[in-house]
């Protein structure tokens, strides 16, 4: 038997959505939907202010900037495949798409914890530093702050993918989200 074969190659991945409830489908997705509608409509907004408002350009409102990034990133990552769930039925991803998914979710979420670290170190140089503040956190800073948090999360992530394309798995594979999570693709994985 060769190692790699075929199927083991390129597994399918199912998405199951929410178990049992199959038939709802359209009434759940209604509210995601709306909930995804108004952040996506929320966030454009908070950018298009701060990108125009020259009084909002400093440190907090650029911090701020980065969290509705994030949020976008991380909902327009997992909302589509969900609503093709919902809506279509449409179960089946690629194995590469899942991965690509995993990836992004991993990296907005790691994204997003640190941004509201930086936005919390922030406030605490605010209070802590009133009058140098402006000299502490100069853009530079930010954007450094901004790329070391990118960085790390891209790194940290980025082995993941290589280690989960490396195993094998069954022809096709039932994951339990409408979504791709590491979790789901390991327990998919053929035992040796």
């Amino acid at each position: 038997m060769s190692v790699f074969n075929n199927s083991a190659l390129y597994p399918r991945f199912l998405l199951t959505g929410l178990s049992g409830l199959e038939s709802r489908y359209s009434l759940i997705s209604i509210p995601i939907f709306l909930v995804y509608a108004t952040s996506i409509a929320g966030n454009i907004t908070i950018l298009f202010i701060i990108r125009t408002e020259p009084s909002l350009y400093q440190p907090m409102y650029y911090f701020l900037s980065m969290l509705a990034l994030t949020d976008l990133g991380l909902s327009t990552t997992t909302l589509p495949t969900m609503f093709s769930v919902f809506w279509f039925h449409a179960r089946e991803i690629s194995f590469n798409a899942c991965l690509v998914q995993m990836y992004f979710i991993h990296v907005f979420s790691i994204i997003e914890s640190a941004v509201l670290l930086a936005m919390a170190f922030d406030r605490f140089v605010a209070i802590r530093e009133p009058l140098r503040y402006v000299a502490i956190l100069t853009n530079g800073v930010i954007a450094g702050i901004g790329l070391a948090i990118a960085g790390r999360a891209l790194a940290l992530v980025f082995p993941a993918s290589f280690l989960l394309k490396r195993l094998q798995y069954h022809s096709v594979n039932i994951l339990s989200y409408p979504f791709c999570l590491h979790q789901d693709l390991i327990k998919t994985t053929v035992s040796s």
